[in-house]
């Protein structure tokens, strides 16, 4: 289905490494994870006894430096073992972490603002993607955390948008700049979320202030069925640096992304703007397979993966990192909490 290719990636035990001094370096060492790839930065503690919750809030400010230029953060080797200790290192890098609103994933909240990465099936993979770039309102941070790594698989591949964007030709850029992306969901057809789960409530005048308030038009079909539909950027510049960065939902939500076989099964039963999600220029036109297949290849091309070990907390730009998921073998626990809110229409180009 796709052209690009994940670049090769060293063993667990050999990542390209170079010591750098961080204030005070002598508790904490850093190192490279791909010697040709700007992400992870792995951190790891030099000495025994660091406590990432009170390292980390110290150099917050260098933290937040680090993450802008490298869009990921590896923290490995801390002893993070519980969930409390988790959402205390997300509140230690950001405001603190948010509740998972407008879903497009089946997640298990396991206390706070702390949620399963997802509940799909070990044997799926999932598409490499930013969180939540299909709503108008998005976490900037996202975390996860290991609490039990799978016995075979469950990578959870990262890559650069900086890298993605690169490798998009600038006429296709161009056209989606203009035309930006329409995306249609559907709820109630027994594919998908239910929007009771999506909007976490049973109240419909509820869901409809929420869309109303961010600019989702709604539209409510017989036997408490749901459509959505909303237009939203292609391209959006990240409130930090300035710079463009690619992000949106155009190829993750797309029927074409998604394995032959669910594929085949949601195409026989649903008309396009019927299916569970799907995405379309904004001006309602077809978006182009080629495109959607050399789309594909620019996030592929991207990816790096490492092993989870027990304790890893990975710590993302949202807008400068994607992520996807790895199919696995065995129990698997990686949970994720996402941080710092902002609407995409205040970033979007003029």
């Amino acid at each position: 289905m796709n052209s690009g290719k994940t670049a090769p990636i060293p063993g667990p035990g050999a990542p390209h490494r170079k010591a750098i001094t961080v204030s005070d370096g002598t508790l904490v060492r850093e190192r490279m994870w791909h010697p040709e790839r700007p992400l992870p930065l792995v951190i790891e503690p030099a000495v025994a006894g660091v406590d990432l919750v009170e390292w980390a809030a110290r150099h917050r400010e260098a933290l937040e430096q680090k993450v802008l230029q490298h869009g990921a953060i590896l923290f490995r080797g801390f002893t993070c073992k519980t969930v409390e200790r988790f959402e205390q290192t997300i509140a230690s890098l950001s405001p603190g972490a948010l509740e998972y609103m407008f879903r497009a994933s089946p997640r298990t909240r396991v206390g706070g603002n702390i949620y399963t990465s997802t509940d799909y099936p070990a044997d799926q993979k999932i598409f490499p993607h930013n969180e939540h770039s299909y709503s108008p309102r998005f976490p900037l941070r996202l975390f996860f955390y290991c609490h039990q790594p799978s016995e075979t698989g469950g990578e959870t591949p990262i890559g650069s948008t900086r890298e993605v964007l690169r490798h998009i030709r600038p006429e296709i850029r161009e056209k989606f700049r203009q035309k930006r992306v329409l995306y249609v969901r559907n709820y109630g057809d027994g594919f998908g979320l239910p929007w009771q789960t999506v909007f976490q409530t049973e109240d419909r005048g509820e869901v409809a202030s929420y869309c109303a308030s961010v600019g989702i038009q709604i539209e409510w079909k017989p036997d408490n069925r749901l459509r959505t539909t909303q237009v939203g950027p292609a391209i959006v510049r990240h409130p930090r640096t300035g710079e463009e960065v690619w992000f949106n939902h155009a190829t993750f939500f797309h029927v074409s992304t998604l394995p032959p076989d669910v594929r085949g099964s949601l195409t026989a039963s649903f008309v396009d703007d019927e299916l569970p999600t799907n995405t379309f220029y904004g001006d309602g036109s077809p978006i182009e397979p080629e495109v959607l297949e050399e789309l594909r290849g620019a996030y592929l091309s991207s990816l790096v993966k490492f092993l989870w070990q027990q304790g890893d907390i990975l710590f993302i730009d949202n807008m400068l990192c994607v992520h996807g998921r790895e199919s696995y073998g065995g129990k698997r626990a990686i949970l994720t909490g996402m941080a710092e809110a902002y609407y995409a229409k205040d970033l979007e180009q003029s």
